[in-house]
């Protein structure tokens, strides 16, 4: 099992690397779970991902505080309204598709407000 998580754990790295040049795909929930499949497969590679200059100051305060900073709450709100914006006037969709991606958009934003404020 060990291989197995040691490859999940560069899989969801992988994905998180392309998530953090792609606005559609997000960063930190893949390199999230990237840490999980370190935790259980490679200390090494976890110290590695924890302590990455980039990646590694919101995985420590999500890990030790649950916690998001004030900043990247700002920014996923905004690229979230955005989102929708580009959606509404992009697309023109039925009006219950319209309610229902506002409905998980306001879902993720009330989430992510929720969380205590980060440290970094």
């Amino acid at each position: 099992m060990r291989v197995v998580f040691l490859c999940l754990g560069w899989f969801f790295v992988a994905l998180g690397v392309i998530g953090a040049f792609l606005p559609v795909m997000p960063t930190t929930p893949f390199l999230l779970l990237a840490v999980a499949c370190f935790t259980r497969s490679s200390p090494r590679m976890k110290a590695w991902l924890l302590n990455h200059k980039n990646f590694g100051p919101p995985l420590r305060n999500w890990q030790e505080h649950g916690g998001i900073s004030r900043r990247a709450k700002i920014m996923a709100i905004c690229l979230m309204a955005a989102s929708y914006a580009g959606f509404w006037f992009g697309s023109h969709p039925a009006p219950w598709l319209a309610v229902l991606v506002a409905a998980i958009m306001l879902g993720s934003s009330a989430f992510i407000i929720t969380r205590p404020d980060g440290r970094t």
